[in-house]
């Protein structure tokens, strides 16, 4: 039977406890909420951290200590943010995974109008870094797509070998400034992908359950939690992270496919084994 992979995305770098109190935010909060999560049968935790005033930060000791707070628990597989922090340098942006060297961490393939606010720079000298120094630590890329532009620089990239494929692509659609999270606009992005790329998609806000429903319908892996909605439908607050993994898991089980255990996660994205 088919395999899914649910993605727990946890915290994120602007969702905060005034939107919704479950949001977690210092280290154990985000490492207990990973466990929860991989108990109700998400294979891989997207992890951002956050600074003593709930802002979102880089910060390697932070990432250090929710990274082997999780490990000490639990095999779910970490991706790791690139992109915590709209100030980090690109030497902030890459240390943590440099050290840690989880199975995956964020590449967001392009510089966007983030919010309708400011600017989510991602320059072309630094994504040629980033793609080159993954590949040297053995961090599998999760390509994030935001528009359609960013499809063609990941395409580019690879033909130059920053990056290899077969390529995990991460469609995040419906932030304001990116391509807006619609059924129509997954299908085309679905149509860009090479035959041997492995995909997964996320709608923000509003847009959470279409995405969720037509992803699964279309055959792709999927991202939940508060980073990204802080709803679980309309007018009701999630009451937590793993609330959004049970119902995914339960989607996934009556489209006649199968939750995807964090072992089988690193066969389908080709990823080390634990403790590589």
């Amino acid at each position: 039977m088919a395999k899914t992979i649910i993605n727990a995305a946890l915290t994120g770098a602007f969702t905060s406890k005034e939107h919704n109190p479950a949001v977690p935010l210092t280290p154990k909060e985000i490492a207990e909420d990973a466990y929860a999560c991989w108990q109700a049968g998400a294979a891989v935790v997207h992890l951002h951290m956050r600074d003593e005033n709930g802002l979102g930060t880089m910060d390697i000791n932070r990432f250090r200590e929710t990274f082997h707070l999780i490990r000490e628990k639990c095999d779910v597989v970490i991706n790791l943010t690139t992109s915590g922090d709209l100030n980090a340098t690109d030497e902030t942006r890459m240390a943590h995974f440099i050290e840690l060297k989880p199975e995956l961490a964020s590449y967001d393939a392009g510089t966007m109008n983030w919010m309708h606010k400011t600017l989510f720079i991602n320059h072309p000298e630094f994504l040629e870094k980033l793609g080159l120094k993954m590949q040297e630590v053995g961090v599998k890329p999760e390509m994030e797509i935001f528009d359609p532009g960013m499809f063609y620089n990941t395409a580019y990239y690879m033909k130059k070998g920053v990056l290899k494929a077969p390529g995990y692509y991460q469609f995040c659609m419906g932030a304001p400034g990116g391509i807006a999270a619609t059924v129509e606009n997954l299908v085309y992005l679905k149509s860009l992908l090479p035959a041997d790329a492995q995909w997964s998609a996320f709608g923000i806000g509003a847009g959470h359950l279409p995405i969720l429903f037509a992803t699964i319908a279309l055959g792709g892996h999927i991202r939940v939690g508060l980073e990204d909605n802080v709803y679980y439908k309309k007018g009701q607050l999630a009451k937590s992270n793993p609330e959004f993994v049970e119902r995914a898991a339960r989607l996934i089980a009556e489209a006649d496919r199968e939750v995807a255990t964090p072992a089988e996660a690193r066969t389908i994205l080709g990823l080390r084994e634990l403790g590589q």
